[in-house]
């Protein structure tokens, strides 16, 4: 994987674009040499979203059967949003 600082990410964005887009490459941007974020192509963003739909539902399957085991168990979502300040 190619790694570009902001600098140049920003100067050649055009290039890496065409670079994502049309050869496959994913880019990593750097900031101080610490990766914070990526250019990757509309088809590997896609494939991450149903993985992470697909691991979402997987939960959601999981806390269903907890609740189906024991109803009593189940904590109401105005608790969930009154201890998270919402």
């Amino acid at each position: 994987m190619t790694t570009l600082t902001i600098m140049q990410a920003r100067s050649g964005l055009a290039d890496a674009l065409n670079r994502v887009c049309y050869g496959g490459e994913r880019i990593q941007i750097a900031r101080r040499g610490k990766p914070i974020a990526a250019l990757v192509s509309a088809d590997d963003l896609e494939t991450l979203q149903r993985i992470e739909d697909a691991e979402d539902l997987r939960d959601a399957r999981k806390a269903l059967a907890r609740y189906r085991k024991n109803p009593a168990s189940a904590v109401p979502l105005a608790k969930i949003m009154a201890e998270a300040g919402l």
